[in-house]
């Protein structure tokens, strides 16, 4: 077993996953399953994540109860208990774990000591994080360096949030910011896409939100590398000998020129201090992506992947499910879902799709995620859903949050452009709502469970051509 686990002086022959459906969770438990680990765990509703898992060999059970937990699982000595900070107190398993000698380990305690065993390349920030470092997998993986990776969600070229390669010297992982959980990374290079305040329920304050960045780019290891969005509201505490690029889209170390948008397709020159690729090719066509992809080539070159293995990686790459993921794309239909739940996202989200949908009416189904976000950016989620012609605003998905007084999605609102196309509806009508009317271009934006809709809407707009 990995050798920073053992330091607890514990064999561990099990691993308890308190909330073992999140999606950061489950690269876990993979991880563990692969190295001969049992892996069990509970969560609050199953989901098609755990029942992948289940068939992986996990045992997951759904109700907060103590005489669920295998007994495999019931001896201390033997037995790791990993939990999420989602997860209350209050849990009575949780509480059986504490009260009983367990080693219990939060997730991004048990992925940093796992992460140092390798060469961590880890993409932080705001938002973009997720589709960049599941392109920065793609590249590695498909190129003579390949890679391990820890994921924020499901890439579509490999099926999985997880990759296991012992002989790489590699290991790719989303950096989460949520709740400080990156601060238990050794990065040995990393990329910063965005630092738009956001957890403030975590951090209070925008201030100390950024303050927790720059402790993050403090733990970069020397003789590693940074490569930060060009004009970021954070100040870089970086070790000595700690190389720094910054990028963007146009202007930077890193950048793209002679961009090409049309027919579907886009393609771009990547101009970079470690070498210029021309004639990258997105293998997900949208604008965002040039930006998350200037970040993944960078990272990609800090490997050690070649030209050739870029360019070749940057055109198979398929994407992440919920990260603009196309369901249906034609000249009668445009259905995608996105998994944007931060302002920010939203904004590049719809302007990523009208600069690519030039002249088509946008239509937007947005379910927003927690109160506490809502209350904190209700003024700045209007002025990005603005950007739509027509927006439809689903009932907060409240996640880990009880409701909090007067905050609801009319907040959001009544905030929205007065001459736009708007409505409240509820979740459970959204089928319904898509198949009495004519959508042209429909984006389903957001991090609850709006996305159990997919299916539905994409037979219904299927059956429409």
């Amino acid at each position: 077993m990995n050798a920073d686990l053992k330091e607890t002086n514990r064999h561990i022959e099990s691993a308890y996953f308190v909330g073992a459906g999140g999606i950061g969770m489950s690269a876990l438990e993979r991880y563990f399953m692969a190295h001969g680990v049992k892996v069990g765990g509970y969560d609050r509703t199953p989901t098609p994540l755990t029942g992948e898992l289940m068939k992986e060999g996990a045992a997951i059970h759904f109700e907060d109860n103590v005489s669920l937990i295998p007994e495999s699982m019931r001896q201390p000595e033997h037995t790791l208990v990993v939990y999420t900070p989602a997860i209350p107190e209050s849990h009575s398993e949780l509480q059986y774990f504490r009260t009983h000698g367990f080693d219990i380990k939060k997730r991004a305690e048990v992925l940093g000591l796992i992460s140092r065993q390798k060469r961590s390349l880890c993409v932080a920030g705001t938002h973009g994080k997720t589709t960049t470092s599941s392109m920065v997998a793609h590249l590695l993986h498909q190129s003579h360096v390949d890679c391990n990776a820890f994921l924020g969600g499901i890439s579509k070229n490999f099926g999985t949030n997880y990759l296991l390669a012992p002989e790489s010297p590699y290991v790719v992982v989303e950096a989460d910011e949520y709740d400080r959980s990156f601060h238990h990374l050794r990065p040995y290079a990393s990329v910063i896409t965005a630092t738009d305040a956001d957890h403030l329920d975590i951090y209070g304050t925008k201030e100390a939100y950024l303050e927790s960045f720059s402790h993050y780019t403090s733990l970069i290891q020397e003789g590693g590398a940074l490569v930060v969005h060009r004009g970021l509201e954070m100040k870089e505490a970086l070790q000595q000998g700690v190389r720094r690029y910054d990028y963007s889209r146009d202007e930077g170390d890193m950048h793209a020129e002679n961009i090409r948008i049309g027919g579907g397709r886009i393609v771009f020159d990547y101009v970079s201090p470690l070498g210029n690729i021309s004639n990258v090719e997105l293998g997900v066509p949208v604008s965002i992506n040039i930006e998350n992809g200037i970040a993944a080539m960078a990272l990609a070159q800090i490997a050690g992947l070649t030209a050739e293995e870029i360019r070749r990686g940057m055109a198979t790459f398929k994407g992440v499910d919920r990260r603009f993921d196309f369901r249906i794309k034609n000249d009668k239909h445009v259905l995608l879902s996105d998994y944007a739940h931060h302002p920010e996202e939203i904004r590049q989200s719809i302007s990523s799709i009208r600069e690519v949908f030039a002249g088509r009416k946008i239509s937007v189904i947005f379910q927003p995620h927690l109160y506490s976000r809502t209350r904190d950016f209700y003024h700045d989620f209007a002025d990005s859903l603005s950007l739509a012609d027509e927006v439809l605003l689903c009932e907060i998905y409240p996640a880990r949050e009880l409701p909090i007084e007067g905050v609801t999605s009319k907040i959001i609102y009544d905030e929205l452009r007065p001459t736009m196309e708007k409505e409240l509806i509820s979740k459970s009508d959204v089928p319904r709502i898509v198949e009495s009317r004519d959508f042209d271009v429909l984006i389903v934006l957001g991090a609850g469970d709006v996305e159990n809709c997919m299916d539905d809407l994409e037979r219904i707009l299927s059956q429409k051509q």
